[in-house]
């Protein structure tokens, strides 16, 4: 199992609106294609307390290479995607990190 660390950076003002599309729009879509979520943060005390940081769980690079490409071209989700633009960009930036777990950690 490897574990794909997404950060999305909101714009000012605009994380209400990542935490609904994520909740309303996003995850209906991945149980669609069967897509599995770790986890979802925000950021309680720190710098970047306009954050969202998940993490996705992949059985293989190859796994998340087929399922990301099909939800990335999803007409559904690219017209949500452009509703919650619609008043301007609501993500300012994307950064992603893929994690192998150690032998002893909890998650393995």
């Amino acid at each position: 199992m490897i574990y794909e660390q997404r950060i999305y950076h909101a714009m000012p003002g605009r994380l209400p609106d990542i935490l609904a599309r994520f909740k309303d729009v996003t995850l209906p879509i991945w149980e669609r294609y069967e897509i599995r979520q770790a986890g979802f943060w925000t950021v309680l005390v720190g710098e970047d307390n306009h954050d969202l940081i998940y993490l996705l769980a992949w059985e293989s690079m190859a796994e998340r290479e087929q399922k990301w490409t099909v939800f990335s071209t999803d007409p559904e989700w690219l017209q949500k995607r452009a509703d919650f633009d619609r008043n301007g960009p609501i993500i300012s930036s994307v950064s992603n990190t893929f994690l192998q777990p150690t032998s002893f950690s909890s998650v393995i």
